[in-house]
């Protein structure tokens, strides 16, 4: 873990959903079988592809859902990859709808509830996936709010969307800490205002945007010890 600077009065930690709190490669891990060696590729092009048709769809002014977008995403990888099965693409996306939280998920928001720190997650992620996904990992109960972008229209990294957290949970931005997988995503947040934890499970490298994380961690496990007060 790299430190840049301290946390200071966190009073909420935002997380994003996928890649963060959510495993988004597990979709196609469960279907290995069918799948071979192009299992790694077509994950990573589906969240590519993913990530760049919400960019898109936000900066030509033709919003669509996150559900949409996910399956145009998985069509476009299964094409480029040659895969033509319609029962493996409606697998794919059924799985996808229950994705694996990664193990030290439960255990992190159980330490910050107990310790009385609101949690929320702030995603791209449609009202009913984002729904269907934190039943499916058991995370329902650990969550004040669950907040999707459609309120705003727009995907991350739009100040408005940032601003749902600001509203809805009622904490000033500079009091939240907000978590995400995504460096694009974590710049866009610090530019907001927000305390942000980058947390780097690849290994990339730092965004030479500007607007750097205040802490860089390789997964949630140590969170809760960069912002809950010192005892």
């Amino acid at each position: 873990m790299t430190r840049t600077s301290p946390f200071h009065d966190i009073r909420a930690c935002v997380f994003d959903a996928y890649g963060t709190l959510l495993d988004v490669n597990a979709a196609a891990a469960r279907c290995r079988d069918a799948l071979g060696d192009k299992a790694g590729p077509l994950a990573e092009l589906w969240r590519a592809k993913q990530l760049q048709y919400t960019w898109l769809s936000s900066l030509m002014g033709r919003h669509r859902d996150f559900y949409e977008i996910t399956a145009m995403a998985l069509d476009f990888a299964m094409d480029t990859l040659d895969l033509h099965a319609r029962d493996l693409r409606d697998k794919l996306m059924a799985l996808y709808e229950i994705l694996d939280a990664y193990p030290e998920v439960p255990g992190m928001l159980d330490t910050l509830n107990r310790a009385g720190m609101k949690t929320a997650i702030l995603s791209n992620g449609s009202p009913k996936m984002l729904a269907t996904a934190v039943q499916a990992a058991g995370l329902e109960n650990s969550l004040n709010e669950v907040i999707s972008i459609e309120d705003a229209g727009i995907y991350k990294p739009s100040p408005s969307v940032y601003q749902l957290a600001v509203d809805q949970l009622g904490v000033a931005r500079e009091h939240i800490c907000f978590v995400s997988s995504n460096g694009w995503d974590a710049t866009g947040a610090a530019a907001f205002g927000f305390q942000v934890a980058w947390v780097n499970r690849s290994g990339q490298k730092p965004e030479t945007l500007g607007f750097p994380p205040k802490a860089e961690i390789k997964d949630l496990t140590g969170l809760a010890g960069l912002v809950l007060p010192t005892p």
